[in-house]
């Protein structure tokens, strides 16, 4: 039990909230995820409103957002998915900093657009770092697990004043069709010339199983030009890979490191943000890059 005042407790933890920071680069080669923030503009925006260092640890909710109370006065942020915010009750400002004082619950609604929140705290959340990062990884289990009910998460000190607010926050809003360019490769010679034709020009829709993994699409499978599997060989970040059922998967953060379905293409990272914000059905459409 962490008893100093230099924390916040949960008193409603929601269907899934995480703390995220950064995540964990360069431990691939170890089977180690990067895990992380999904929506990473939304993280560094939020952390940068308090006066934060923009890899600091905040927390991530999914779609039923949740409810702390800090120990000490603090400075939040709301940001990434809109969703209605209170203190104690009374309604506050989403999107921008808002003063909360010592033992008011701050509540983070669900979400009305988009399905990922993040609540910035002044000074950052300090959990024990595991390979340099704070972040929880839902696939390997390092870092923090996810929030329970009546968990207490440190807070740390902060590095700075909250600098003032600039007239218009520029929040992304949670994407109706999702565009995801994608360079083919390494292994799009397993799938037929109508398969490629097929992923560049057809609509899918986010399935609900997506996750942190990866987001699922439903819609035409792609035909295989070649049978059998492959060994297991590096997945990366945006890697769209081909299960059997034919229907592209876009590994996210906490994505496997190795795997045996054929990557048929790989959207940049700077174009994942959306990702993490495109609700169940939402549309989806992957533009081949030259």
């Amino acid at each position: 039990m962490i008893e100093t005042a230099d924390a916040l407790d949960v008193v409603r933890a929601g269907a899934l909230t995480t703390v995220q920071d950064e995540g964990r680069v360069g431990w691939a080669h170890l089977g180690v995820p990067r895990a992380g923030a999904l929506d990473a503009p939304a993280l560094r925006l939020a952390n940068r409103l308090v006066g934060n260092t923009e890899d600091a640890a905040v927390l991530e909710t999914t779609v039923t957002g949740c409810g702390v109370r800090p120990r000490r006065s603090t400075v939040v942020v709301v940001g990434g998915a809109a969703c209605r915010v209170t203190v104690d009750g009374r309604a506050v400002a989403w999107g921008v900093p808002v003063p909360v004082p010592a033992g008011a619950v701050l509540d983070a609604g669900p979400a009305e657009g988009g399905l990922r929140s993040y609540l910035a705290f002044r000074g950052g959340l300090v959990p024990e770092p595991v390979l340099g990062s704070r972040s929880a990884d839902l696939l390997s289990g390092l870092g923090p697990a996810p929030l329970r009910d009546g968990d207490v998460e440190p807070l740390g000190t902060p590095a700075g004043p909250v600098p003032p607010v600039p007239d218009a926050v520029p929040w992304p809003g949670a994407p109706t069709e999702l565009v995801l360019p994608v360079r083919l490769g390494p292994r799009h010679a397993w799938f037929t010339d109508d398969a490629l034709r097929t992923l560049a020009t057809a609509t899918y829709r986010v399935s609900s199983h997506s996750n942190r993994i990866g987001l699922r699409t439903e819609g035409p499978a792609l035909e295989r030009a070649r049978e059998g599997e492959l060994p297991s060989e590096g997945m990366v970040l945006g890697a769209v890979q081909i299960p059997p059922d034919g229907r592209p998967v876009v590994f996210l953060n906490d994505h496997p490191t190795t795997g045996g379905y054929p990557v048929v293409g790989v959207v940049p990272e700077a174009a994942l943000a959306g990702a993490a914000q495109a609700v169940p059905g939402a549309r989806v459409r992957f533009v081949v890059m030259g």
